[in-house]
């Protein structure tokens, strides 16, 4: 099962680096997704199957979307259509998709091995991680909502189109002639 781990750990890094130097958005988001799977591979084979859950319902899940969002909310424009048409051919999906396969072929085998993953320690129940993450651990989950909050505000304000402004003396001077 070692060999596993390791396979899906280089699936993470390579689509981990390929997030950081693509410059398409939506490669990037592909090769994200990717990543966070590889991550979830990982942490089910160290016997933590809750978390592998929750990483691909949370990270996978929703925050991508919360990233698509933000794309689209941009809205470049009539150009940024043409180009994104264009960026999602067939090409650009092959690599993913590859790394994708790979993990699910892991997952395949790892259920078809049936019980073969040693899974320690005892067994804690969704409710007792939420109370956990209400009552203990608040402080975390707060902030990291402030972060994901000024991430986006932040994204916005950078991104918005600015205003032309003309100063209302050169107004009247440009009206006049």
């Amino acid at each position: 099962m070692t060999i596993l781990f390791y396979i899906a750990a280089i699936i993470a890094i390579i689509s981990t680096i390929m997030v950081i130097t693509r410059t398409n958005v939506i490669h990037a988001l592909l090769y994200m997704v990717v990543s966070l799977l590889a991550t979830a591979v990982m942490f089910f084979l160290i016997g933590a199957p809750f978390i592998a859950a929750l990483e691909i319902m949370i990270y996978a899940g929703a925050i991508t979307v919360l990233f698509v969002f933000v794309v689209m909310m941009l809205n470049l424009g009539e150009e940024a259509v043409k180009q994104e048409k264009q960026w999602l051919s067939f090409s650009g999906w092959i690599f993913p998709a590859f790394l994708s396969l790979i993990l699910l072929l892991e997952v395949i085998f790892i259920i078809s091995s049936s019980g073969s993953v040693p899974i320690s320690g005892k067994v804690i129940d969704p409710k007792l991680v939420g109370q956990s993450l209400f009552t203990t651990y608040l402080i975390g989950v707060e902030l990291s909502a402030i972060l994901l909050l000024a991430g986006i505000i932040g994204a916005y304000h950078l991104a918005r189109r600015k205003k032309k402004v003309v100063h209302r003396f050169l107004e009247l001077e440009g009206a006049e002639e």
